[in-house]
């Protein structure tokens, strides 16, 4: 007995909520529809509170509310896990309010949410690079910053996805070896190309013995008149590797590639 009253109770409260919030979608007093799309967004509706901000950023033009609304407008977006429209929302705010009071926030949001809306590293990454430039615009206009470190940190692991990607894309032309082409030539283009536009990687190590492993490929595949030359390079790269990895768990391998190497050369 008391489940249902409960059940009852609750089902009115739901057919209440909903029918103020229809009167509310078509009512035009918009100081009303201002401060409980405000009420909504603080007690977390933001689906509801979205659809009201949506409507008073236009109406409200011009005077502080409108600020405010568009700035809570991407935050209840941001909320609802839509980021790329809350990056959209907040890049409006600070291109319509340079000097606002969310400014900064605004400027920090919209890096925020388009670094949670990358993929992962082997699909395109074209939203990577978005959210790295938003997030160095935040710094660069807000230098002393709060969030300086935060944004800092999220350019640094979305420079890692871009490394880890190169790196897929190195391995994919290594396995491929000589299918159709010298994809180990291309292997030790594309990882060496990565080390020089992020040198302090923490993907290094792999991107390096990867070359290595490449340039002894290429050496054992070449034709004879370039045989030599080859497998002296793989040699000096050996020692590149050695010197700036000396404890490196691809040691032992390095150190087979280097025997190798140097026999042939003896030879």
């Amino acid at each position: 007995m008391k489940k249902n009253i409960v059940l009852a109770l609750l089902v009115t409260i739901v057919f209440t909520s909903c029918n103020e919030y229809n009167k509310l979608l078509k009512s035009t007093d918009y100081e009303y529809k201002y401060e409980a799309a405000k009420n909504y967004f603080a007690n977390g509706q933001y689906n509801r509170a979205s659809i009201l901000l949506n409507e008073l950023i236009t109406i409200l033009k011009g005077t502080d509310k409108a600020e405010e609304s568009l700035y809570m407008l991407g935050m209840s977006y941001f909320n609802q896990g839509d980021y790329q429209t809350a990056a959209q929302s907040f890049i409006a705010y600070y291109n319509a309010y340079p000097r606002g009071v969310f400014a900064e926030l605004a400027r920090f949001q919209a890096g925020k949410a388009l670094f949670l809306d990358t993929p992962e590293p082997r699909l395109d990454q074209s939203s990577t690079y978005q959210a790295i430039q938003q997030l160095q615009m935040f710094m660069e206009y807000c230098p002393e910053s709060s969030k300086k470190q935060e944004a800092q940190d999220m350019i640094f692991a979305l420079q890692d996805k871009l490394v880890l990607k190169e790196l897929y894309s190195a391995k994919l032309y290594y396995n491929l070896g000589n299918y159709m082409g010298n994809n180990y030539e291309a292997c030790v283009i594309t990882a060496r190309n990565a080390l020089k536009d992020y040198p302090y990687t923490d993907y290094r190590e792999e991107l390096s013995i990867l070359i290595l492993r490449a340039m002894y490929e290429m050496a054992v595949y070449s034709v004879e008149d370039k045989k030599m030359e080859r497998y002296r390079e793989t040699v000096d790269e050996y020692y590149a590797f050695r010197n700036e990895f000396p404890e490196s768990k691809y040691l032992k391998e390095a150190e087979k590639i280097f025997n190798e190497s140097q026999k042939i050369i003896k030879d």
